[in-house]
C-alpha cells in the first residue's frame, strides 16, 4: 500500500510573477553590467571592471533562472517523469564554476597593479558606481515586490546574487572616494581582490547547494534521524526503513519510505498521518510511503552506514531497519 503526490508542481502558482521580477532584474543588472565595463576601461578602474565582472555572472545567473522557470512548465513525460526542473541545478553548478574563473581573473589583475598602480579617472569611477548601486536597489526591489521570497530559493538566490553586486558598487564607490581625495590608487586593486572574494564566496555556497542536489543528497533544511524518529512515533508502525529524503529542484523536496506496521492496525489510518507528519512538521509535500506486514516478504535495501572492510553492504537480509 502506498501512496504518491505529484504536486504538478506547487511553484507554479508563483510564476508569472517571477518571470516579471526576474525579467526586469536582468534587464537592469545587463544594462549596468555593459556600463560599468566600458566605464571600467574608460576611467581605467579595476574595481569598476571586478564589479562588472561580477554582474556578468549574475546576468547569467538570472537569465539561467528566467530560463528555468519558463522550461519548468513544460509538463513531464515517460521519458522525463520529473520533467525539467533540475535544469534549473545544472544552471546553477555551471554558474558557480564561472564565478571561480571570474573571481580568478580579477585577483590576478589586481595582484599585477598592486607594484604599480595606474591613474584612475575617481570621479567619472564614483558617479557610474553609483549609477550601478542605485540600479542595484531597483534591481532588488522589483524581486522583493514582484516575487514570493519565501516559497522560491531560486529568487531568494537571485536577491542575495543582487545585494552582491550592491556591496560591488559600494567598494567602487569607496575606492573611488580615496583616490579622488588622497590619490591612493593601490585602493583600488584591494577593493577589487576584496569583491573577488566575496564573488568566491557566493561562487562556493551555489555549487555546494548543487551539487548536494544533483547527488540527491538530504537537503541541509531537513534532518534525517528526525524524520524517521518522527515515524517511529506514529502507533502501529513497527519499523522504518529505506528511507530517502532528497531535493528534486529549490524549494522541492521529496520523500520515500517503507513502513512496517502490525497486522492489526488500519493502514489507510497509519498513512493518512505519516503524510500529514511528514507535511505538516518537515514541510514535504512529495511523498510516496510504501506499507508493510511482518508476513511481507520485501527484500532488504541496503541499510544505512551499514558497510564492512571491503566496502560490501552486510547485515540481515530479512529485516532493514536503517535506511537507503
Amino acid at each position: 500500500m502506498g501512496h504518491h503526490q505529484d504536486h504538478s508542481h506547487e511553484g507554479r502558482a508563483h510564476g508569472n510573477n517571477s518571470r516579471s521580477a526576474l525579467t526586469i532584474s536582468l534587464i537592469i543588472t545587463a544594462g549596468i553590467m555593459v556600463l560599468e565595463f566600458f566605464g571600467g576601461l574608460f576611467t581605467n578602474s579595476l574595481a569598476l571592471l571586478s564589479d562588472a565582472g561580477h554582474m556578468l555572472s549574475d546576468t547569467t545567473s538570472l537569465g539561467l533562472s528566467l530560463f528555468a522557470t519558463v522550461l519548468a512548465l513544460r509538463p513531464s513525460s515517460p521519458k522525463k517523469t520529473y520533467g525539467f526542473y533540475r535544469f534549473e541545478i545544472l544552471a546553477a553548478f555551471f554558474n558557480g564554476l564561472t564565478l571561480f574563473v571570474i573571481a580568478g581573473f580579477i585577483v590576478w589583475e589586481a595582484y599585477e597593479r598592486f607594484s604599480q598602480p595606474p591613474v584612475v579617472n575617481s570621479v567619472y569611477m564614483i558617479g557610474i558606481a553609483g549609477i550601478g548601486l542605485l540600479a542595484n536597489l531597483l534591481s532588488a526591489g522589483a524581486l522583493t515586490k514582484g516575487g514570493n521570497m519565501e516559497k522560491s530559493i531560486n529568487l531568494r538566490s537571485a536577491y542575495l546574487h543582487i545585494l552582491g553586486d550592491a556591496l560591488g558598487s559600494v567598494g567602487a564607490i569607496i575606492a573611488g572616494l580615496l583616490m579622488y581625495f588622497f590619490s591612493w590608487y593601490t585602493a583600488d586593486p584591494i577593493i577589487s581582490v576584496i569583491v573577488a572574494l566575496l564573488i568566491l564566496r557566493s561562487a562556493w555556497v551555489v555549487i555546494d547547494e548543487s551539487v548536494n542536489i544533483l547527488l540527491e543528497g538530504t537537503p541541509p533544511t531537513i534532518n534525517w534521524e528526525e524524520v524517521k524518529a518522527s515515524l517511529h512515533t506514529i502507533d502501529g508502525v513497527r519499523d522504518v526503513h529505506d528511507l530517502h529524503i532528497w531535493t528534486i529542484t529549490s524549494g522541492l523536496d521529496s520523500m520515500t519510505c517503507h513502513l512496517l506496521i502490525e497486522g492489526n492496525k488500519d493502514p489507510q489510518a497509519i498513512l493518512q498521518e505519516a503524510i500529514g507528519l511528514i507535511r505538516d512538521r518537515f514541510q514535504i509535500n512529495h511523498t510516496t510511503i510504501q506499507l508493510e506486514t511482518a508476513n511481507f516478504n520485501h527484500e532488504a535495501c541496503l541499510p544505512l552506514g551499514r558497510f564492512d572492510s571491503t566496502g560490501h553492504g552486510k547485515g540481515n537480509p530479512e529485516s532493514s531497519t536503517g535506511g537507503g
